[in-house]
């Protein structure tokens, strides 16, 4: 196809094809996390399931159309969960204040990639931190989901401890963990859908059901809900904060991993700016920020060079719009086990940080136990950020931290001294 310039790329229409079915099977799990995440903030289940799917539609057609890239575009996991659990359920927003925060950081994300900005806030940011933030999103992430399987529960002396292991929910999880990873390493494509497909049956069979099983799925009034951000509480410092951290978090999160996957860095600066832009769209349709995901890898290793992959995983979800009921049945068991193996993935990162000098991996050290100890991204990356100066000030280096960097910590530090007052 003359607009994706396949033959140029060294690919060809059924390999490109191919590529974008591989990446649908391997995130097509989050047509189940996503909502079940977001219904925490009280919003609508069905509700969040069709933006889901719309604003994952959209976010794959802005990136293959105008960025050309291999990559899919949907609600982030991480982010997803630091909206409802720290913008919704630990700053006191409604779930309709913090899509108006979505709006607001993907509009001030929009206008950092059509500046100058972004290449200097990426420039500026040292690498061991970036690192730190995947590595300690992924251990949250490993954390929410042995949390939903059962396997750990919250204890009055020690936080947390491990479940009960007799219980069906927990057995449950543990097969499904057991299975997937078992398809995972054998290579299996989808192996995160058929290990989440196979323990959703076998839990059924057992009485093991998702919570909003025989709950009706219904779309009719989600239009309502299309342009329901709110933004009563704009003056409110909490807002703000909002704001702030999800800005920093989809900024670097989306220039790590576009870095890290597009096989031609040559389309990172519009891939960057259909990011940003699908962003926007997610604040408009009802949903947590998108970001490039970590799955486009299994496309990208299938052949996709082009943004025809992505136009395909784009098209696949809304065909899914046809089996949505189906979703509500799938219990927590059968989605644990992928939140904790994605999470996994993501701490291979580790390995590129620098432990020959304290000042790098002690800041990075900082973001990856402090992110799940504290349950906010935004927390656990400010801390490392606000460290990384001091000990480079500490060993007589300022000029080792650039004066991006310095402004950069000094907002977050500014942040906590703000928050004080609240």
């Amino acid at each position: 196809m003359i607009m994706f310039r396949i033959e140029q790329h060294g690919t060809s229409l059924k390999q490109e094809l191919t590529a974008g079915v591989t990446s649908f099977f391997t995130i097509a799990y989050i047509l189940v996390v996503n909502p079940a995440i977001l219904a925490d903030t009280g919003m609508p289940y069905s509700y969040a399931l069709l933006a889901t799917i719309l604003a994952t539609a959209v976010g794959c057609f802005l990136i293959g159309l105008w960025g050309n890239a291999p990559i899919v575009l949907t609600p982030g996991m991480g982010i997803n969960a630091f909206f409802t659990y720290t913008i919704v359920q630990g700053f006191g927003l409604s779930w309709q204040q913090g899509l108006a925060a979505v709006l607001i950081a993907g509009a001030i994300f929009f206008i950092s990639t059509v500046t100058p900005v972004a290449g200097k806030m990426s420039s500026a940011v040292p690498e061991s931190l970036k690192h730190g933030i995947t590595v300690g999103v992924g251990i949250f992430l490993s954390f929410i989901g042995l949390q939903k399987g059962g396997l750990i529960v919250a204890d009055d002396e020690t936080f947390v401890t491990l479940g009960k292991l007799a219980s069906p929910d927990v057995l449950l999880t543990i097969f499904g963990l057991l299975l997937t990873l078992s398809l995972f390493v054998r290579k299996i494509k989808g192996s995160f859908l058929i290990g989440m497909g196979i323990t959703a049956v076998i839990g059924l069979l057992i009485g093991v059901q998702g919570e909003m099983a025989g709950d009706k799925i219904t779309f009719y009034g989600y239009s309502s809900m299309v342009g329901m951000a709110d933004f009563s509480n704009w003056l409110q410092l909490s807002f703000w904060v909002s704001v702030f951290s999800l800005t920093i978090i989809i900024m670097f999160e989306s220039m790590g991993l576009l870095h890290g996957m597009l096989p031609d860095r040559a389309k990172f600066s519009k891939s960057y700016q259909a990011s940003a832009v699908s962003t926007i769209s997610c604040g408009f349709l009802g949903t947590s920020p998108t970001i490039p995901t970590v799955e486009s890898a299994s496309g990208i290793a299938e052949g996709g060079r082009t943004g025809l992959t992505a136009v395909v995983v784009g098209v696949l979800f809304l065909v899914s719009l046809l089996f949505a009921p189906l979703f509500t049945a799938i219990p927590e068991g059968a989605i644990a086990p992928v939140l904790i193996i994605v999470g996994g993935l993501m701490v291979q990162e580790i390995r590129h940080i620098t432990f020959e000098d304290m000042s790098e991996w002690f800041p990075a050290y900082l973001i990856i136990g402090l992110i799940p100890l504290t349950y906010s991204i935004a927390d656990g990356i400010a801390f490392g950020f606000i460290a990384y100066p001091l000990l480079k000030l500490a060993l007589g280096q300022p000029k080792a931290v650039s004066p991006i960097m310095y402004i950069i910590s000094g907002l977050f530090l500014m942040n906590y001294i703000l928050l004080m007052g609240l």
